[in-house]
C-alpha cells in the first residue's frame, strides 16, 4: 500500500491539552447510544459539529444508532505522532467498539449476525462533502455470508460489499474511484441494462472479484478481511482527509482555521437500502433558499444517505413522505419540530429508515442562504425563541454582500431552454465551461462562467468559487451543488435532467439545440430557468427583514459608519444603505472627466504661477459643483473631502502617446509650429515629473506645499459650496483632509492655508459654517508623533491602505505576485490589504490613537481604508475604541453587521427571551413601543432604511464611553487576551 504524504506547515493540526481519564491517558472516546451518551452539544471543540450533535440527540432520547466520537484532539495527536495513533488507543478503540456492539446486540468481525459501522468526519465548522466517509465497514469475504443470513437478500449483500471496496479503495487506499467506476460501467454495458440496480447477484460478485483485483495491482497487498485493520485504516483516512486539497480550499475560501482538527465518528450501519420500507433522507426544519417555515428536504426510497447528497438520483421532496410511510413522516415531523426548539435555530437533519423503523443519523444548524438567515433570524425573534441580540449574532455579515447583486429584469424578453430546480437564488450569465479547472482559468483572465456539471462534487470547490453560477444535470435540493451554492453565495440550477452534459464534448445539449463552451448563458437561480445568451439584471429589492435586522443591528453597535464616495450617486446609494457620513471624499477621482482633463493638464504644465492660477480658474467651478452636490446628497453628514492625493504625471498622458501624435501632425499646416511646441512642453513636463517611487514622491501634502494655489483653490471650492447650501438653510458640515502628512509642520502649513481661504469665503459669503481640518495618517512618522500633530488637528482618519503599504514594505500593486503564495504557505494569515495586520500595521493604530487622543481627547478618530469594510478590521476598530470606519457603498450594511456584533460577542451571555420582542439593552436602555402583538407581514422596500435624522453629527461615543472603552482596551492589554472567538 502506497504510503501517505505527511503533511507539513500550518495546514498540520496544532497540538492541545487534552482531558485527561483517571489512568492519565488522555480521553479521545465519547460514546453515545441507548439514550445515554459521554458528551453534550455543547463540546463542539473535542467532538465536531456532527458528533456533539449525536452526543445531543442521543442525551434528549432521539433514536441514534450506538456509536462514539474519537475527538478532534486524537487528530492532533495522530498528526504529532508522525501520522499514527499510539497502541494503546487501538486497545481502548477495541473496548468502544463492544459498546457498540452490547447496544446493537451484533458482534464486529462475527459471520454470524455481523456489526458493520459507519466511520465519518466531523469537524467543529461544518465542511459539506470536504473530508471522507467510509460506509459498510466490517464486510470481509466470512462476515458477508452472516450479513446475506441476516437480511435474507443475496443482492443486497453484495451490493453494500462493492460499495464498501470502492470506497475503501477510493478513500483509504488513494486509488480514482474513476477506476472501479468503469468496472460497473463495462458490466451495465455488457449486460445492457441503465441502471445500478438492476445488476443481479453474479454481476455484483464478478464486481467485487474484479475490485479485488484492481486494489492488489495498484497497491502491491490484497483487500484487509481483517474488520480492526479497516477500521483503524479507515479512521486514520479521515483524520488525512482534513489536510486535503478540496478541505483546505474550502477553509480559506471560508476563513475556517486550519488548526481545528476533525473528529471521528464510528457509528451503526442502518440501512435505507433493504426494500420499500426503507429509504433515507436530508432535510431541513426551515426552507433554507427563503426562509419559509415548512417542513422541507428530500429523500429517496431503498437507498443510501451517500445516494441523496452525490446527486445521482434526484430525489422526492419530504412531503411526499407522509404518503408512502405517514407514521415516520409525523414521527420525523415531530423529532425535527422538537430539534429546532432545543437548539432554537434552524437544524439541517439526516435520517434513515429501515425496514419502517426510523433513526436520526445527524442534526446540525443549516446552512441557509442570506435571504433566508434574515426571514429565519427575525421570525425566530418574533416567536420568541431568540433574542434581538441573537439575531444580529446569526447573520454572517459577510453574506449580505449577496444581497446586493442583480437580479434578471422581469421586462427582459429572453429565452428559457430547460428548467430544473431553484437551488440557491440570484441570477448569472457567462461562458459554459464544463470543468473546474476551465472556470478557474477564465475567471483568472477576468472573464464571467458558469459551470456546468452533471454533478459536482467537492473537487469542483475551485472551479465553484471562481463561477458566476453553476448548473448541474442531476441532484436535487440538498445535492452538493445546491448546498455549497447557497453557502458560496453563487446562483444555482440543480437537477436539470433535461440538459446533456458532456464534459469530453465540452458541451450541453437540449433536445437538439447544442451549446458549446464560451457560448453565453444565463441561470436564475430564483427560478430554476436556464436560459441562452446574456440578460439584462435590475437591482436587488431588500426585505423588510433587512431593514429591521439592521435597526436591532444599529441600536447595539457603538462604531459609526460612513462611506468612501466621490459621486453624488455613490453618496446616496450609501445614505440609503445607512451610513452616517462619507469618510473620504477623493477629489482627483474628479478631475478625469473629457471636460475637465485638459485643464488639468495646461495647470501642471503651466511655466507660471499666474498661468496655473488661469487654469485652477476655470477649474474652480467644476469643483464646487462636485462639492455641493454631494454634502447636499449627505443630507446633514458629516462629509471628510481629501485634497489633491496622487502625483501630478497621473494626469498628464503617456510619454508615447505625445510622441506618436506628433508623428502624425501636418507639416504644411499653419499651426503646425504651435502644435510641436505644445507637445514638446508636455514632453519636457513628462519627463520632469517622471519619479522612480511615486508612491513616495512628491504626492499628497507635498503637493500643496510647493503649489499652495492648488490647496487653496480646493479649499476655495469647498467652502464656497458649503455656504450657498447654508444660506438655502441646508445642514452641512464639511471636513477639509490633508494626506500624507508625516510632520507637523507640513500640516501647519496646510492647515494655515485652508484657514485662511475658508474664514476669506465665509466672511465673503457672510455665514458661519461649521467645519474641521484634519489630517489622513498613513506614514509611521505621523503614527509615531501624533500626540504633537493632535495638537492642531481636530480629526485623524487612519489610510490603512498607504500605512500597510509602508509599515509591511509592500507595494500593493505589485504585491499580487507573491502575497497569494505567502497566504496559501501559511507565511501571512491573510493578505493584509484585505485584512488589516494585526499584530503589525494594527498596532501603528493603536499607537497613534491612543497618542492622538492623549493630547487631544476630543479628536475624532476613524479609518477610510479598504479595511473598513472588512469584518476582522472592524471589529478591531471597535476594540481600539474608534470613532468610525468608512468602507465602500455596498459594504456599509456589513460594517453596520459586525460592528453590533462586536459589541454583542463581548457580552459574556445573550439575553433569554421571555416573549416576542423581548430583549436585553444594550448600549442605552430604552423603553419598547413596539406592538406584542403578532407581527405585521413584512413589506418589501426597495432600500434598507435611512438613519434618523440628527441635529448635528456630533461624535457617537460621549466622553465617559470613550474612557470605558478606553480602559478595557488598556486592560485586555495587559493581560494578552487571545483573539476572540466569534459566536
Amino acid at each position: 500500500m502506497p504510503k501517505s504524504t505527511k503533511t507539513t506547515g500550518k495546514e498540520a493540526v496544532a497540538q492541545k491539552t487534552s482531558p485527561k481519564t483517571q489512568k492519565g491517558k488522555p480521553k479521545i472516546f465519547y460514546f453515545f447510544g441507548g439514550g445515554k451518551a459521554e458528551g453534550q452539544g455543547h463540546m463542539k471543540d473535542l467532538l465536531g459539529g456532527k458528533g456533539a450533535g449525536l452526543a445531543e440527540m442521543t442525551n434528549i432520547k432521539i433514536p441514534v444508532p450506538a456509536g462514539f466520537t474519537i475527538t478532534t484532539e486524537a487528530c492532533h495527536m495522530y498528526y504529532d505522532n508522525n501520522m499514527s495513533m499510539p497502541e494503546w488507543c487501538e486497545k481502548d478503540m477495541k473496548k468502544y467498539m463492544e459498546k457498540i456492539e452490547a447496544q446493537m446486540g451484533t458482534k464486529f468481525g462475527y459471520p454470524s449476525n455481523p456489526l458493520l459501522v459507519s466511520v465519518r468526519s466531523g469537524a467543529k465548522f461544518s465542511m459539506p462533502g470536504m473530508m471522507d466517509t467510509v460506509l459498510n465497514l466490517g464486510l470481509n469475504d466470512e462476515t458477508l455470508d452472516g450479513f446475506i443470513e441476516k437480511t435474507g437478500d443475496s443482492r443486497f449483500g453484495y451490493d453494500n460489499y462493492r460499495r464498501f471496496i470502492s470506497m475503501f479503495g477510493n478513500v483509504v487506499l488513494g486509488i480514482d474511484k474513476d477506476v472501479f467506476e468503469q468496472v460497473i460501467h463495462k458490466k451495465k454495458k455488457e449486460k445492457k441494462i441503465r441502471h445500478d440496480s438492476s445488476l443481479q447477484v453474479k454481476d455484483l460478485q464478478d464486481i467485487v472479484a474484479k475490485f479485488k483485483k484492481i486494489i492488489i495491482r495498484r497497491t502491491g497487498e490484497s483487500f484487509p478481511e481483517d474488520p480492526y485493520v479497516q477500521l483503524a485504516m479507515s479512521r486514520d483516512a479521515v483524520f488525512r482527509s482534513w489536510n486535503n486539497p478540496r478541505a483546505i480550499s474550502y477553509r480559506r475560501l471560508n476563513n475556517i482555521p486550519s488548526n481545528l482538527g476533525t473528529g471521528v465518528n464510528i457509528q451503526a450501519m442502518v440501512y435505507g437500502n433493504m426494500g420499500q420500507t426503507s429509504g433515507t433522507g436530508v432535510g431541513f426544519t426551515r426552507n433554507p433558499a427563503n426562509g419559509e417555515k415548512e417542513f422541507y428536504g428530500e429523500y429517496l426510497i431503498n437507498a443510501q444517505g451517500e445516494d441523496v447528497v452525490a446527486g445521482i438520483r434526484t430525489p422526492s421532496p419530504i412531503s411526499q413522505l407522509e404518503s408512502e410511510m405517514s407514521g415516520v413522516f409525523k414521527e420525523l415531523q415531530t423529532i425535527t419540530t422538537r430539534l429546532e426548539k432545543h437548539y432554537r435555530d434552524v437544524q439541517d437533519f439526516e435520517f434513515t429508515i429501515q425496514d419502517g423503523k426510523l433513526y436520526m443519523l445527524q442534526t446540525r444548524s443549516g446552512k441557509r442562504t442570506v435571504q433566508a438567515a434574515l426571514k429565519i433570524a427575525t421570525d425566530m425573534v418574533h416567536e420568541g425563541l431568540i433574542s434581538t441580540e441573537e439575531a444580529v449574532m446569526r447573520i454572517e455579515a459577510t453574506q449580505l454582500d449577496h444581497l446586493l447583486h442583480p437580479r434578471l429584469d422581469p421586462k427582459g424578453t429572453y429565452k428559457v431552454v430547460a428548467s430544473g430546480l431553484a437551488a440557491s437564488p440570484g441570477a448569472g450569465s457567462g461562458a459554459a465551461v464544463f470543468t473546474s479547472e476551465d472556470a478557474v482559468a477564465l475567471a483568472a483572465n477576468g472573464k464571467k462562467c458558469i459551470l456546468v456539471r452533471q454533478e459536482t462534487n467537492p473537487d469542483d470547490i475551485e472551479g465553484m468559487h471562481a463561477a458566476v453560477g453553476i448548473l448541474t444535470s442531476r441532484g436535487g435540493m440538498t445535492s452538493h451543488a445546491a448546498v455549497v451554492a447557497r453557502g458560496m453565495g453563487r446562483p444555482c440550477v440543480a437537477g436539470c435532467e433535461t440538459v446533456r452534459v458532456s464534459e469530453k464534448k465540452k458541451q450541453l445539449q437540449v433536445g437538439r439545440l447544442i451549446i458549446k463552451e464560451g457560448e453565453t448563458i444565463t441561470i436564475n437561480g430564483s427560478t430554476g430557468d436556464v436560459i441562452t445568451g446574456k440578460v439584462a439584471t435590475i437591482d436587488p429589492v431588500l426585505s423588510g427583514e433587512f431593514s429591521e435586522l439592521m435597526e436591532w443591528a444599529d441600536e447595539a453597535r457603538k462604531l459609526g459608519i460612513r462611506t468612501n464616495a466621490d459621486t453624488p450617486v455613490d453618496a446616496k446609494q450609501a445614505l440609503a444603505f445607512g451610513a452616517e457620513g462619507i469618510g473620504l471624499c477623493r477629489t482627483e477621482h474628479m478631475f478625469f472627466s473629457e471636460e475637465r482633463l485638459h485643464i488639468v493638464q495646461s495647470m501642471i504644465i503651466a511655466e507660471s504661477i499666474e498661468k496655473r492660477q488661469e487654469a485652477l480658474d476655470k477649474l474652480l467651478p467644476f469643483q464646487k459643483d462636485d462639492f455641493k452636490k454631494i454634502l447636499d446628497a449627505m443630507q446633514g453628514y458629516p462629509v471628510t473631502i481629501r485634497t489633491l492625493d496622487p502625483p501630478l504625471h497621473e494626469f498628464l498622458p503617456h510619454r508615447d502617446e505625445i510622441e506618436a501624435k506628433i508623428k502624425k501632425l501636418d507639416k504644411s499646416s499653419e499651426n503646425y509650429e504651435n502644435k510641436l511646441e505644445e507637445f514638446n512642453k508636455i514632453i519636457s513636463r513628462i519627463d520632469e515629473l517622471k519619479e522612480m517611487n511615486p508612491m513616495l514622491g512628491h504626492r499628497g501634502c507635498r503637493l500643496g506645499i510647493v503649489y499652495p494655489e492648488i490647496t487653496e483653490m480646493q479649499v476655495r471650492a469647498i467652502m464656497e459650496a458649503a455656504c450657498e447650501l447654508t444660506k438655502s438653510g441646508k445642514k452641512v458640515y464639511p471636513e477639509i483632509m490633508i494626506p500624507l502628512v508625516g510632520h507637523i509642520n507640513e500640516f501647519k502649513n496646510q492647515k494655515e492655508v485652508a484657514q485662511r481661504i475658508a474664514l476669506e469665503t465665509t466672511n465673503r459669503y457672510k455665514v458661519n459654517v461649521d467645519y474641521k481640518i484634519g489630517t489622513m495618517i498613513e506614514i509611521p512618522r505621523a503614527v509615531i508623533t501624533a500626540d504633537e500633530i493632535a495638537t492642531e488637528a481636530q480629526f485623524f482618519s487612519f489610510g490603512t491602505n498607504d500605512l500597510t503599504q509602508m509599515a509591511m514594505g509592500f507595494s500593493r500593486d505589485d504585491a499580487g505576485k507573491f502575497l497569494r503564495y505567502y497566504v496559501k504557505k501559511g507565511i501571512l494569515p491573510k493578505d493584509p490589504f484585505v485584512t488589516l495586520d494585526i499584530e503589525g500595521v494594527g498596532q501603528l493604530v493603536r499607537m497613534g490613537f491612543d497618542k492622538g487622543r492623549s493630547t487631544n481627547p476630543e479628536l475624532k478618530v476613524g479609518i477610510c481604508g479598504e479595511h473598513g469594510g472588512d469584518p476582522e478590521s472592524i471589529e478591531f476598530c471597535h476594540e481600539v475604541g474608534l470613532d468610525y470606519v468608512s468602507c465602500s457603498p455596498f459594504r456599509v450594511p456589513i460594517a453596520r453587521l459586525v460592528a453590533a456584533q462586536a459589541v454583542l460577542s463581548r457580552k459574556e451571555t445573550l439575553a433569554k427571551p421571555s416573549g416576542p420582542y423581548r430583549r436585553k439593552p444594550v448600549v442605552k436602555a430604552k423603553p419598547k413601543t413596539k406592538s406584542k402583538a403578532k407581527p405585521k407581514a413584512k413589506k418589501k422596500v426597495d432600500v434598507a432604511p435611512k438613519t434618523k435624522a440628527k441635529a448635528a453629527p456630533k461624535t457617537k461615543v460621549t466622553s465617559v464611553e470613550r474612557a470605558d472603552k478606553k480602559a478595557t482596551v488598556k486592560k485586555a492589554a495587559a493581560k494578552k487576551e487571545g483573539p476572540k472567538t466569534k459566536k
